[in-house]
């Protein structure tokens, strides 16, 4: 006797829900028997059960389920073996690519990350340095938040700002 499983068999063993099932068999990388009045059961076979594993290997390996369809398709048919196996390749050199480039990018930002990083660090140092700051011995000088504004905009060149006029003082237009 062969071994049949039900939707909720695969779903615990492969930890899915039986939604995720029926949309891979609406896909038609699941075909289960049915039965029971009006065909309201599924049974799955063996041969369900590998395609289901397959097509979760290929979600790990980043394909989409259209590229696990199709490579999968390939192995039901009885086509050449080496052509089926090329165009696997195929998909996963291409998707090598895209990986490597994702994570050349991640490492570029990570990187910026770490500049930024080192950047803030130094001036905070320079700020727990500067007169005017609390705990400082000498009094005066900005505020701490102006202090650190300041600070900031000199690192990035940026023009200092021009005084705000005290309450009362006008300036004149000429």
């Amino acid at each position: 006797m062969t071994t049949t499983y039900t939707i909720g068999d695969l779903a615990r063993e492969f930890d899915l829900t039986t939604r995720a099932i029926r949309f891979y068999e609406d896909l038609g990388l699941l075909q289960p028997e049915r039965s029971g009045p009006g065909g309201r059961s599924r049974v799955y076979s063996h041969r369900d059960r590998t395609r289901l594993k397959l097509t979760l290997r290929a979600k790990r390996l980043a394909l989409s389920l259209t590229e696990a369809k199709e490579i999968i398709d390939m192995y039901d048919s009885p086509r050449d073996t080496g052509a089926q196996l090329n165009r696997f390749l195929d998909v996963l050199a291409l998707h090598r690519k895209q990986i490597e480039e994702q994570m050349a990018d991640l490492e570029a930002n990570l990187e910026e990350i770490k500049v930024h990083q080192r950047e803030a660090r130094a001036l905070l140092a320079a700020l727990d340095h500067k007169p005017g700051r609390p705990g400082h011995p000498e009094k005066g000088g900005k505020s701490e938040k102006g202090a650190g504004k300041a600070a900031l905009r000199a690192q990035q060149g940026a023009p200092a700002r021009k005084p705000r006029p005290s309450a009362g003082v006008t300036s004149q237009v000429d």
